[in-house]
């Protein structure tokens, strides 16, 4: 699988993953979605490479749209797909798709850790092998990343 491959898993909504209505909570999505970012560093051999050197996965943001229910026992696809690269971050959009319909949708921000704090996305391409791939930034999300940099911390004065 190459990086920009889509990974798909293919998942059912159980007891543990219900909130009260009985449906998948917005937690569990987030949850879920981290096993969709994991799949996909797995087969494209991410994960070994991040072994390798020693380094993490971390998430440094997400935005999820919730569009339709999924309801207990329900089977369902989750597509993650890495979207954009900067020279930080990688931006993974995921979706969860039952019968063609988009139930919930997510744009999640995620580097590479090594002990000297964030390793340059080009850094980790090259230690890929895939230095010369860049999947460009969409519009939509080069809007999302700039009005995440305008949000602020609960510790900055606000105006």
């Amino acid at each position: 699988m190459n990086v920009n491959d889509a990974s798909v898993l293919k998942l059912r909504v159980f007891l543990g993953d219900l909130d009260f209505y009985p449906e998948l909570n917005n937690g569990r999505h987030l949850t879920l979605m981290d096993l969709g970012r994991l799949d996909l560093a797995m087969r494209t051999g991410l994960m070994r490479t991040v072994r390798k050197q020693k380094w993490g996965l971390v998430v440094a943001g997400a935005s999820v749209r919730y569009r339709h229910r999924l309801k207990a026992f329900k089977r369902f696809q989750l597509h993650t797909r890495i979207v954009a690269i900067d020279a930080r971050w990688f931006y993974f959009h995921q979706s969860t798709i039952r019968k063609g319909n988009i139930h919930s949708s997510a744009l999640v921000r995620a580097g590479i850790t090594s002990k000297q704090g964030l390793v340059p996305v080009k850094k980790v391409l090259d230690a890929l092998g895939v230095s010369d791939w860049n999947p460009g930034m969409p519009e939509w999300v080069k809007a999302w990343s700039e009005a995440e940099e305008l949000r602020p911390w609960e510790s900055e004065k606000q105006d």
